[in-house]
Formats: structure tokens, sequence, C-alpha cells
């Protein structure tokens, strides 16, 4: 499957697919929920959103509500939050699912990517981080623990706009 041909709503609704949101630049794809412990990397999020955007690159946000329904809100309740607690700036698509036989077809494919430390599969919990190229292709993936603004997101970051 070509992972930026694969149609996603925007969070308006509005129909698109990940290359449309992208632009066909490198991008850090995260499933993102607003009433999880880890809600604060938002801010690192955007941040790194920012700081590399004139490099050709930007993070999207993909609310998911499958872990202990930590993201239950409605598009325009999740929009609100994000800008208002936040400032976010980056893109954010439709609530999708990571896991499971909903599992949206984006995560058909990057669950196939191994972490640092080799594992494949499933979504471990929110806030899980994927590095994709502007082709598309999984350069790397990172454990909902590791911050946006960890050395090894930012090295990576680096690499894939140079």
């Amino acid at each position: 499957m070509d992972l930026l041909s694969t149609p996603i709503a925007r969070l308006d609704g509005s129909p698109s697919t990940l290359g449309e949101i992208t632009g066909g630049t490198p991008a850090l794809l995260v499933n993102v929920a607003s009433k999880c412990g880890l809600t604060p990397q938002y801010a690192a999020l955007e941040t790194l959103h920012e700081e590399y955007a004139g490099s050709g690159f930007t993070v999207v946000g993909l609310p998911c509500n499958q872990f202990r329904g930590q993201e239950p809100g409605s598009a325009e309740e999740i929009a609100e939050f994000c800008s208002a607690t936040y400032g976010v700036t980056f893109p954010l698509t439709e609530k999708v699912e990571v896991n499971g036989d909903a599992r949206h077809p984006l995560y058909d494919v990057l669950t196939t990517a191994p972490d640092e430390e080799g594992r494949t599969g499933d979504v471990q919990w929110n806030f899980e981080k994927f590095l994709v190229d502007g082709d598309g292709n999984v350069l790397a993936r990172f454990s909902p623990g590791v911050v946006p603004d960890d050395p090894r997101i930012v090295e990576a970051v680096r690499a894939a706009t140079a």
C-alpha cells in the first residue's frame, strides 16, 4: 500500500490523503489524545513542528480514543482543546483506531515498522510516533514515552529534512 495515497479525512471531516495532509514532506505521525498523562507532549510536538516546518517537515496528529477512552471529544472539541491549550497549528486528522479489526489502513503499514528495540505490531499507547519521509517510507518508530524533543527524534527529523 502506498502510504501517501491512503485516504484519511482531516479533523473537519473533509476528505484527504496522507500525502495531501503532509504535502509530500517528511512527517511525524502521532496518535494523540487530550485526556492522557502524555497529553503535555502536544507542546513539544508543536515546537518540533514550528522549528522544522521551514525545512519541509510537519507533525500530523491522529486522534485516537482506543486507550481507556482518553480522546472522547468531538472533532470540534478536539480542535478547540488543541488550539486553546497547546496552540497547535499542525494538521489533525479524523479520529482513528490504531489497533484491532477497525485499525485505519495507515496503521496496517505503520505497525510493520520496528521501534528502537525491534518491536513491531500494535501501537502500545497514545503518543506513539512514526517518522515517514516525503515518499511515505517509514524511517523510524518511537515509543510513547520518547518525548518529541528527545535527541533521537530531533536527529531523525534533521536527517529526514536534510
